[in-house]
């Protein structure tokens, strides 16, 4: 297997003579999908991320694969069956990570159940040939026994349809892993700072800086793609001073509670609450996400912080549809994603704006390719690499990535249900715990982490901070922040061994993840 390496890809970048390819600035998914699209098809592609894979939007959605139900209410045919296409060919090339997941609508009469039933009924004929269930009307006997907790005064029985759930950065780093054994060259933690431009005002490179040591490179390429998501206007800012902003920034705030909560195996969807967006309750790695807001901001930022509004806002729609009502004492952690939605008429709210993906090409050659979704992101990816190969003259083959194989992919049934997401590489987990008994012991009894887990991310994943690991690698502090972190400096020591710092490193990681942690917890009512 090739490794995810930060030092080796550094290397690589220095020891290049040539110009490459494609040089990828943005690793969330869209850029992470592009890099991998671009290298499955034989380009030679360099991808630099300014902080962590994922640490943006990326790693905070909520949770779905998905064709999007309100997309067909607002009519947006195209979009929900592009999106369908691409939730089934997601399952089949990630089954580890993907999976099927029963939603119900509560319904409160029978209109709204033939309303809804006939709806999905079209959701279902748009997804004709995929391998998730098919909607179904249920009494309201029926409802109360998939979802116990819900309150009986808020249903007359309702309509169950299927959507896809998946754990987002597990998806982001395996896609950077096939990126890699595919020969791309990904690093984070290296920020462009500038564009490189010709005598001709063409671009054809970028200056980075390396956060570690804040040492400065020159990356050049055939061909530049922005993909830094809600701060893809920043990139093209370095291209064009005063170019319009192409974004509308929003933002989406998620509560995760007990599993208590919501028990079962079916997640609730409410299509049209207060502020006019779906709200979902969903079991996810023994806990229940609730989301999510619609907040338009003034910018955007790489550690966004909910608003008191937002919070009490979820607090309080949940405790209108379960039984027992939650308390901001109850809330184990809260995550914000900032949403890069392409502006179109000044007037429209944001959550009406459209979720499609816009490739643009400046003057200069800077591709920007933003908007769209993480259901979408494959063909995102396929559509901005086949602009770019034409735009530059490239070599590439056909893309491939329909039925490309994502690493960790096995149609094994996991020994380790807690663990799956790791999918084929929960064997070679297992070695290091062989190896070292000691690695396999839970760091605390809250979460389901181990000292195997945070070498496998250090050694295999390029997780270089103790956020790296708790954020993404693994999700601890998306689940209980708390718990995240209690366990931080023991975390802090693992890696220090791994990487070979020292003890003031260990207690500045510590203090960093602390202050970041704020952000994913909540002051007591």
């Amino acid at each position: 297997m090739t490794k995810m390496n930060r030092n080796a890809s550094i290397k690589r970048i220095h020891d290049r003579k040539e110009p490459w390819d494609m040089l990828v600035i943005g690793g969330g998914a869209t850029g992470v999908g592009v890099a991998m699209d671009a290298a499955s098809r034989g380009l030679d592609v360099v991808l630099v991320e300014q902080s962590d894979f994922g640490k943006g939007t990326s790693s905070r959605s909520t949770k779905l694969v998905h064709g999007g139900v309100r997309y067909l209410q607002q009519g947006n045919i195209t979009l929900v069956r592009d999106a369908l296409r691409e939730r089934t060919l997601l399952r089949r090339n990630a089954p580890h990570l993907v999976h099927d997941m029963p939603f119900l609508i509560p319904c409160e009469s029978l209109w709204q159940r033939f309303y809804y039933g006939l709806g999905l009924k079209i959701y279902d004929l748009l997804a004709w040939s995929d391998n998730f269930g098919k909607s179904a009307s249920v009494s309201a006997e029926q409802a109360g026994r998939d979802l116990p907790t819900l309150r009986r005064e808020r249903h007359r029985g309702g309509v169950i349809y299927h959507d896809g759930q998946f754990d987002d950065t597990r998806l982001l780093i395996n896609m950077a892993a096939t990126a890699t054994q595919h020969g791309a060259c990904l690093i984070n933690y290296a920020a462009a700072t500038d564009l490189i431009k010709d005598t001709d005002r063409k671009a054809t490179g970028a200056v980075l800086i390396d956060r570690e040591n804040e040492s400065e490179y020159s990356v050049h390429a055939k061909c530049i793609i922005n993909a830094a998501g809600p701060f893809c206007d920043s990139i093209r800012q370095m291209d064009e001073t005063r170019c319009e902003p192409m974004l509308a920034a929003s933002q989406g705030v998620h509560i995760v509670l007990p599993r208590s909560f919501f028990p079962g195996n079916v997640a609730l969807i409410v299509p049209k609450t207060s502020d006019g967006r779906v709200l979902f309750i969903i079991p996810w790695h023994d806990h229940v996400v609730v989301g999510t807001t619609d907040t338009p901001i003034e910018t955007a930022t790489l550690e966004p912080s909910a608003q008191e509004h937002e919070i009490q806002f979820l607090i309080d729609t949940t405790a209108s549809y379960l039984e027992r009502s939650p308390t901001r004492d109850d809330v184990q952690s809260v995550f914000v994603g900032i949403r890069p939605l392409v502006k179109g008429d000044k007037s429209a709210r944001t959550a009406s704006l459209s979720r499609d993906h816009v490739i643009r090409v400046s003057d200069s050659g800077l591709v920007t390719i933003t908007g769209g979704k993480w259901t979408t992101v494959r063909k995102m990816a396929e559509d901005c690499v086949d602009r770019v190969v034409k735009l530059a003259d490239l070599n590439a083959k056909p893309c491939v990535t329909k039925t490309l194989k994502l690493h960790g992919c096995t149609d094994d049934a996991p020994t380790d249900t807690v663990r799956s997401f790791y999918g084929s590489d929960l064997a070679a987990i297992a070695t290091l715990e062989s190896e070292r008994p000691e690695w396999a012991t839970l760091l605390c009894e809250e979460s389901s982490i181990r000292a195997s887990d945070v070498i496998w991310a250090v050694r295999n994943e390029m997780a270089r901070t103790v956020e790296d690991v708790l954020a993404r690698r693994t999700r601890v502090l998306f689940l209980n922040s708390r718990a995240a972190v209690a366990i931080a400096p023991v975390v802090a020591r693992w890696m220090a061994d791994e990487l070979g710092y020292d003890e003031s490193w260990c207690q500045s990681q510590v203090t960093v993840f602390g202050q970041t942690a704020r952000h994913f917890q909540l002051s007591s009512g």
